[in-house]
């Protein structure tokens, strides 16, 4: 029996001697190798590996990944306007370099990342005060990144990483002035909103005095054609009488009486004051126009 609980533990013990001098580095992994402490090799080729057990020989790996800083808090910034605001941003990066990035960090992230955003917020503040609010958000965007990424790729390499892309996310005012920036961009609307309706009113008056000047040209010109037109008719119907009784002149004068009795006699109401034995009565006379007169009734 004791033979068997001996031969047990030698097995165990072999087993984790062999497995404790065999490590896997991953595709995506770093494996720094120590001895006592001190760095004896970087491994970034992936596969198995052989070492000695602990505490002669230890692995500490790395992500080699793309690895992305995202901090949950604004960071505050003065534009070369003397204007306060908020700049939300993540940052890309990777180790480049095992080894010094361990001696810097001691292999901590939380550390590395502490750094690196210390090393991102400087370039971002030296080249947001150099920047106006316009061009910092879409006029100069494009150059703000590529001159911070310039500034903390040098700085980086010092500690071992690689800042890939700085972006940002969010720009914004800080909320005491974002009252005033927007009573200032309502104001700006209803001016351009004022001009807009002072434009369209003088355009609404400009057609409306057109339409009223070629209503009444259209009028005038209407009421000068009808003029003409009945002129013209007026004369060709007199030049019609004048061919018509000029072939009888005697009846010309009996149609005009006719007409001068009817519009005289409308209504049994009508009174005119007039010597029966005038002019204007000799058709009543005669139907020739001539005659004696009738006496005058004493």
């Amino acid at each position: 029996m004791n033979r068997l609980i001996s031969l047990l533990i030698f097995v165990f013990a072999a087993l984790w001697l062999l497995f404790s001098t065999i490590f896997v580095v991953d595709q995506r992994q770093y494996a720094i190798l120590f001895a006592f402490g001190e760095v004896k090799q970087v491994i970034n080729q992936p596969g198995l590996h052989f070492k000695l057990p602990p505490p002669f020989q230890n692995v500490l790996f790395l992500d080699k990944r793309i690895l992305t800083i995202d901090p949950p808090d604004t960071d505050r910034f003065i534009t070369a306007e003397k204007m306060n605001i908020l700049i939300d941003a993540f940052v890309k990066w990777r180790i480049t370099d095992p080894k010094l990035y361990f001696v810097s960090f001691g292999g901590d992230e939380k550390r590395a990342q502490d750094r690196m955003s210390q090393i991102v917020k400087a370039a971002l503040n030296d080249e947001i005060t150099k920047r106006t609010v316009r061009e910092v958000i879409s006029g100069q965007r494009g150059k703000v990144m590529d001159s911070i990424r310039s500034k903390v790729a040098e700085e980086s390499k010092q500690i071992g990483v690689d800042i890939i892309d700085v972006r940002l996310k969010r720009v914004d005012y800080v909320d005491q002035i974002n009252a005033s920036v927007y009573d200032r961009m309502k104001s700006e609307r209803l001016r351009v909103a004022n001009e807009l309706r002072s434009t369209g009113s003088a355009d609404s008056e400009k057609i409306r005095a057109d339409a009223d000047k070629q209503r009444t040209v259209i009028l005038a010109e209407a009421y000068r054609d009808a003029e003409k037109m009945r002129g013209e008719g007026d004369a060709k119907a007199s030049q019609i009488y004048a061919q018509a009784f000029g072939q009888n002149p005697e009846f010309y004068k009996f149609y005009r009486s006719l007409e001068a009795y009817r519009a005289s006699f409308k209504t049994r109401q009508d009174l005119m004051v007039i010597d029966p034995n005038s002019e204007f009565f000799k058709y009543f006379r005669s139907p020739a126009g001539g005659g004696a007169a009738a006496p005058a009734k004493k």
